[in-house]
């Protein structure tokens, strides 16, 4: 496709950590110049806190136990197809955001968990930067992955997963172990039709793998650290990666295949600098020049 108006999309389910490889990628975006639209995933979904409590209620009435936001039904993936095209094309769409608790809804005047209004994207941007859980989607009606220019999948290991994801959620949203499980569960099928078939399709993953015991994730009282793991670097096309390089770079680092490269667990910011870095600016390099 063409890079007349680059799109870049982290893939990843929730407590995945692609909120940290985000980070990443707007400090590139300042060092580099580069004007980047930032859109989060959560603003592409289709109901809103209140009227998703209400779709999961009337989903158990109708013995379906398994409506999630990993499923197609619950997200505006359609609208979401349109943005890539559109951003892609010609730099416009529109977006909107989610309003994940009170310091983010204050200054809009709303309530936590609800959306803005749809806006135009500013004219001007140099790339549009997606994270969330669909970037690489594909189902019978929609094709997102195909409308991305560099597509980034972080995956933990699932016992480390739902570690962080219990842990995010008992700590700082205070819910209940049980109700933990149950989201993990009522997931599981969307998890397996939606969210694994992206990690085949995106350009690289970042798979972090931890180095001490995660037997049973759900009574774990921490998250395992850096140091604690290694991360696993998968490309989809190892050829034009400079491995030596990287290897020279990393310290620890080793190839585990020809497509892999396994960093320690205190080492994957500066892999994604390294990695991510020359990948961006090439994708800058091959829009039209700009004059006046």
């Amino acid at each position: 496709m063409s890079v007349k108006h680059p799109v870049v999309a982290i893939t990843g389910s929730s407590g995945a950590g692609t909120t940290s490889v985000t980070r990443t990628f707007e400090e590139i975006f300042r060092r580099e110049g580069i004007n980047a639209v930032v859109v989060e995933g959560d603003s592409f979904h289709r109901y809103d806190r209140a009227e998703m409590k209400l779709a999961m209620a009337e989903a158990e009435q109708q013995r379906d136990t398994t409506f999630s936001h990993f499923g197609e039904d619950a997200n505006l993936l359609p609208e979401l197809e349109t943005l890539f095209r559109e951003y892609g094309e010609s730099g416009v769409g529109q977006v909107r955001r989610y309003l994940h608790d009170e310091v983010e809804a204050k200054p809009f005047g709303q309530p936590a968990g609800t959306f803005t209004p749809w806006t135009d994207l500013a004219p001007g941007s140099d790339l549009l930067f997606y994270e969330g859980l669909h970037g690489a989607a594909v189902t019978e009606a929609v094709n997102v992955a195909r409308y991305t220019d560099l597509l980034v999948g972080v995956v933990p290991i699932i016992n480390l997963e739902w570690i962080q994801k219990v842990y995010r959620d008992k700590t700082h949203r205070g819910y209940s172990s049980e109700a933990v499980i149950d989201t993990i569960l009522r997931r599981m099928p969307d998890y397996v039709k939606y969210i694994c078939p992206q990690f085949s399709r995106t350009y690289v993953n970042f798979q972090r793998v931890p180095t001490v015991d995660t037997s049973n994730p759900f009574i774990a009282r921490s998250i395992p650290t850096a140091d604690e793991s290694f991360v696993v670097i998968r490309f989809a096309d190892p050829k034009v990666i400079d491995f030596p390089y990287l290897l020279s770079m990393l310290h620890d680092s080793f190839m585990s295949r020809p497509n892999c490269i396994v960093v320690p667990g205190g080492k994957m910011d500066l892999a994604m600098q390294l990695i991510f870095t020359p990948l961006i600016l090439r994708l800058m390099d091959k829009r039209p020049k700009r004059f006046g």
